[in-house]
């Protein structure tokens, strides 16, 4: 089904020349012209390649007050997942409706948060397949599938999954499960440079969205269960060329380090066979960007193998696995570091979502990052210096008693430990939180997360040897994926990081439920494992509205755009990622398909304000404006208003889809034998192309 919007412009002797707003669905099988390539922008290729070629980092910088586009991951450098679009609001999002759905034809988990640059909607697929849609109907404008081989999906830990792309000057890059990084033509889609970001010979993947940070193109890999060594690299978007690669654990102990940092951080590692399995700390997920301070962040993941015991066997914290780094972004030089998990025993990675905010704490404006990582602890640090300010448990943590505030340091207990016998630990590998993002909305001063709690067995492999290509994690795989449905579950958790504790939950029953996006409508849209989309009062939880359309389990996160003043809230389901693949009969409670699509939703009736009116007419494109009353002033009362026919006259949609340029001819010389008159000498050619512009920027009939 595509649909479109339609806006009712000014209707003469009426309103009294006040501009009225209106939204409404339409099913059709003709695809509505969207912003991009209307007839007003005759070339769709050149109009969304130069609408893309805007997007540069002074853009980039700005984007926290463009409401209408999604230009990066985290919506804004800063990664808080908030839109600053009211149109959809507490008081009206009950009237949502499906607008569009767009299904990619794939199946297997589906993780990308879409971008939209000025009408055009970028994202991925399983399979690391890219899609650029008209962000206003879901029309398919070009697909590009990088022919992943298959039996690259024997050697990825979590599914064959891609959390989307980043747009600059032009281009569409990509990271691709193989380990190439990709830039393509915004405008076609077509390839313009591809380069293999990591060794084909190891068993490394990418299922990460690359980042924008002053010029550079920022990509890190997975595959520390397989046994490889973290980094994270940045590259010329011109060329693709390699400007610097920063890897996260150190390298054979017998020759001299590629850093001070790494220098540093050699003594914390003991034995002396760890650097032959890579060490792991992999930079798979999260990262933002500071360009006041000129700080990049990011997060490194587990060790490799995860068993401490055999992977460091004289103890030590193990730097930098599990930790948030700051680094120069000119060089990629480690500013510094804070470990979440010294040591890291259990798979509890702090690759999850990084969201800088500034907070008032003790009296004080501090400039923060927040993290909720896999270990069950929220954590608050100053993002400058990398100080510890304050963690506390959002979930049922059991390997740990609490963090010390004096050293920032988790106080482990024994109940964790499992060098020799077995131990159930909350939370465990799947996280307290995984990749599924969290936000922050600075009007509520919360942060929602998708929360869940499981439980996880460890026992140590006793026969634990390397085996290239299979998982090198150390524990025994025996109890690896014992889980009981009901000791999972999951929920939508509002923390307030200033106090460090809970505002309010939603349950949701099962784990593994998509991502967040909070909006200064006072809302917050998440969707679930078993298929639901749902949008809840962010300042209390109460839930609001639901929808299940999207037909298959969600995991990604929703975003939020508008395209003609008309907002619409999107968000990508496919069901999959690690607990799908692994979780068992909990998983399976889903009970859903894995089938990949996009589905947008947006108003419809009259819930529209006066100040949504001022916002629609101020974004509209002048030409389409003008077509609209000259419609109005000449053609609705016959016709129709809005452009709709009530049956009794043709119904001008279809006539200037049908006629083309040819419309125009019609409208100036008119019919002989209707009563079409001919408009010469009332309205000038241009006029004429006006309108029928304004006609192909509806929805069809």
């Amino acid at each position: 089904m595509q649909v479109g919007s339609w806006v009712a412009h000014k209707s003469v002797g009426v309103l009294l020349g006040v501009w009225i707003a209106a939204l409404g669905c339409f099913g059709s099988d003709e695809a509505a012209p969207g912003a991009v390539g209307s007839a007003a922008n005759p070339d769709p290729v050149e109009a969304r390649r130069g609408a893309a070629a805007a997007v540069d980092d002074a853009r980039l910088r700005a984007a926290g007050s463009d409401g209408a586009n999604w230009l990066s991951y985290g919506r804004t450098q800063d990664e808080q997942r908030f839109s600053p679009l009211v149109q959809v609001d507490a008081a009206n999002v009950d009237q949502l409706k499906l607008a569009w759905r767009f299904e990619t034809g794939l199946r297997r988990g589906h993780e990308a948060t879409p971008l939209v640059v000025d009408g055009t909607m970028y994202l991925t697929g399983s399979w690391s397949v890219v899609f650029a849609l008209n962000a206003a109907t879901g029309e398919l404008l070009w697909k590009w599938d990088p022919q992943v081989s298959q039996e690259v999906g024997r050697v990825v830990c979590c599914d064959v999954v891609n959390r989307g792309v980043a747009v600059y000057e032009g281009r569409v890059y990509v990271g691709v499960l193989d380990g190439r990084l990709a830039a393509l033509d915004a405008g076609s889609g077509e390839p313009v440079w591809q380069v293999q970001t990591t060794d084909p010979e190891l068993d490394y993947s990418i299922t990460g969205a690359p980042r924008v940070v002053d010029g550079r193109i920022i990509i890190g890999n997975g595959g520390a269960e397989f046994g490889v060594r973290g980094y994270v690299s940045a590259y010329d978007p011109a060329d693709g060329d390699l400007l610097w690669r920063t890897y996260t654990v150190p390298g054979d102990p017998s020759k001299p380090q590629a850093s001070e940092a790494l220098e540093r951080a050699l003594p914390t590692w003991t034995g002396d066979e760890w650097w032959k399995v890579g060490g792991g700390g992999t930079v798979w997920d999260a990262m933002a960007y500071d360009p006041e301070l000129d700080l990049l962040y990011v997060g490194s993941g587990n060790g490799s193998p995860w068993a401490k015991e055999i992977r460091s066997p004289g103890g030590g914290d193990n730097l930098y696995l599990s930790s948030i780094l700051a680094l120069d972004p000119e060089n990629g030089e480690i500013r510094w570091h804070y470990q979440t998990t010294p040591g890291d025993n259990w798979d509890f990675t702090a690759t999850q979502h990084l969201i800088l905010a500034d907070l008032e704490i003790d009296g004080e404006e501090r400039k923060v990052i927040l993290q909720a990582p896999k270990n069950g602890f929220f954590y608050v640090l100053d993002r400058e210096t990398g100080e510890f300010l304050s963690a506390e448990a959002f979930v049922t943590v059991t390997w740990a008693d609490g963090v010390d505030p004096e050293t920032g340091r988790p106080i482990q207990n024994a109940s964790g430990d499992y060098p020799e016998g077995f131990a159930l630990v909350m939370p465990t590998y799947f996280g307290a939180h995984n990749w599924q993002p969290m936000s922050f909305n600075p009007q509520t001063g919360l942060v929602y997360i998708p929360a869940q709690e499981i439980g996880g067995p460890y026992q140590l492999d006793g026969a634990y040897s390397y085996r290239r290509g299979q998982f090198n994690t150390g524990v025994d795989n025996t109890f690896i994926t014992l889980f009981n449905r009901e000791l999972v579950s999951g929920h939508l958790l509002a923390w307030d990081p200033v106090k460090q504790r809970e505002a309010w939950r939603h349950p949701l029953g099962l784990p593994w439920n998509g991502g967040t996006l909070t909006t200064a409508g006072n809302l917050v849209f998440e969707g679930t494992a078993d298929g639901r989309f749902l949008a809840l009062r962010a300042s209390d939880g109460k839930l609001l509205w639901q929808s299940h359309s999207a037909g298959s389990g969600i995991i990604a996160a929703p975003m939020t755009y508008a395209v003609d003043g008309v907002q619409y809230v999107a968000v990508v389901a496919g069901w999959g990622g690690a607990f799908a693949m692994v979780g068992g009969d909990a998983a399976a409670a889903a009970q859903v398909e894995s089938v990949g699509a996009v589905v947008a939703y947006a108003l419809v009736g009259d819930a529209i304000t006066a100040d949504a009116v001022k916002a629609l007419m101020a974004s509209r494109d002048p030409a389409v404006v003008r077509g609209a009353d000259l419609y109005h002033t000449w053609c609705a009362r016959c016709h129709g208003a809005n452009g709709i026919a009530g049956g009794v006259n043709p119904d001008l949609r279809k006539s200037a889809r049908a006629l083309g340029v040819a419309f125009d001819v019609v409208v100036q010389k008119g019919l002989p034998g209707t009563s079409m008159p001919d408009f010469q000498g009332r309205m000038s050619a241009e006029d004429s192309g006006e309108i029928r512009r304004y006609l192909l920027a509806l929805p069809p009939r």
